[in-house]
């Protein structure tokens, strides 16, 4: 099985530094739900893998992160692509629980839910939050330069190997590049 992990805020969507709140405030970065519909069609698993500390911080509930999240599967659905499952930390920073990134929690609960190792899984984000725990669990970090991508390339400290790309699209382009036999 090929599965690919995904950062939600400024990878898929565009990121706020309020918190996206709201289905209405929930925007695709062009090209991003194109690039999902490429990787469902390279027979990819597509999942997510978000912090949501706006729900700790009382900012919104769960019933508005699903709203959040059904308005992201359906404009998916209306791009021809699908996501096949979102995990999120729901908790704050000072929090200290397993699964927030940087930590390797919600990682290690993906790997479990579909039985896979994740060496060599690509995991992308726009933080170094979401990099580490890739690192640390030998999957391949990629950085998109969207949301917060640039300002996390420029303050140094990727992770080894770490690629990096201007958005999801042209990271997917290149994972889907064939290769060439010589």
């Amino acid at each position: 099985m090929k599965l690919i992990i995904l950062d939600r805020d400024g990878v898929i969507n565009f990121d706020s530094d309020q918190f996206i709140k709201s289905p209405a405030e929930w925007r695709p970065i062009p090209g991003s739900l194109e690039a999902i519909a490429r990787l469902n069609q390279a027979d990819y698993r597509v999942v997510v893998a978000t912090n949501q500390s706006g729900v700790g911080r009382g900012l919104f509930d769960m019933a508005m992160l699903n709203a959040i999240h059904d308005k992201m599967h359906k404009a998916c659905a209306l791009a021809g692509a699908y996501i096949d499952a979102v995990f999120f930390c729901p908790h704050t920073a000072d929090s200290h629980c397993d699964c927030r990134k940087p930590n390797t929690g919600m990682l290690t609960e993906i790997a479990a839910r579909y039985s896979v190792s994740l060496v060599g899984v690509p995991v992308v984000g726009d933080s170094l939050r979401d990099l580490q725990p890739a690192a640390v669990l030998n999957a391949n970090p990629y950085l998109v330069l969207t949301g917060k991508g640039q300002n996390t390339q420029d303050a140094g400290g990727l992770p080894v190997g770490t690629q990096v790309f201007s958005d999801l699209a042209a990271m997917v382009g290149e994972l889907l590049k064939p290769v060439r036999q010589e």
